[in-house]
């Protein structure tokens, strides 16, 4: 398929001497805008992954604010050399509204405790991602020149996540024109509910997400690579 060849052609040439950088090579830290349609940076976010033995540990934080609403998330995750969930915790505040849970899988189960709540568990796949790791496997896989296939990810529940490659795509990093490959998103709720986003990956061998935009009624919310 052209849009494949594409892909893996596009990837740059690394030169004898000096390795790569970032996941899954190194371990990496990056900085993200959180930025209004206006152009109004309303907070940052910082993604990051770190090796732990043969696994990895991957998080996530945002903290943003607009006026009477404020975001503070926090998500970590634990996930074995073969990427494979081993843990998932999610402590958020979304206003007036918080949660804070944990996940352990293991054996083809998810067990989630909810701080202040109950227990519940669901069956899994052998190998079962939550929804951050999904991100990184998602980079290995385009690394590799294939796009992830469909799977349910763990995010509380069990969701249905798709990923469309859709071409390379200008785009704005800091004012900079640059070439990135748009990869659309959509996330099943229940049947007739979708949650849409898109994702651009820099044309690195990392991969490196270069901007995440979320629609909203306003207009689409965004995630900015500031590093």
């Amino acid at each position: 398929m052209k849009w494949l060849c594409s892909l893996v052609i596009a990837f740059p040439l690394l030169a004898a001497g000096n390795p790569p950088a970032g996941f899954p090579f190194t371990d990496e830290s990056l900085t993200y805008s959180i930025v209004w349609p206006s152009g109004l940076s309303l907070g940052e976010a910082k993604l990051s992954a770190a090796h732990s033995g043969a696994g990895w540990l991957f998080d996530l934080t945002l903290d943003a604010a607009v006026p009477g609403y404020t975001v503070k998330d926090a998500y970590h995750s634990v996930a074995g050399s073969d990427l494979c969930a081993a843990e998932f915790d999610r402590d958020t505040v979304h206003g007036a509204k918080k949660t804070r849970e944990k996940t352990s899988i293991s054996n083809g189960m998810a067990v989630r405790k909810t701080v202040g709540g109950g227990q519940s568990e669901l069956a899994v796949a052998a190998c079962a991602h939550d929804a951050l790791t999904a991100l990184f496997v998602a980079r290995r896989e385009f690394g590799q020149g294939r796009v992830p296939k469909a799977e349910k990810v763990l995010f509380g529940g069990s969701y249905d996540l798709q990923l469309q490659y859709t071409g390379a795509q200008s785009i704005k990093i800091a004012d900079v024109p640059t070439q990135a490959d748009r990869v659309f998103c959509t996330v099943t709720v229940k049947e007739n509910q979708k949650f849409e986003f898109e994702v651009y990956f820099a044309r690195d061998a990392a991969r490196t997400p270069l901007l995440i935009r979320v629609p909203f009624a306003l207009g689409a919310i965004s995630m900015e690579l500031v590093r």
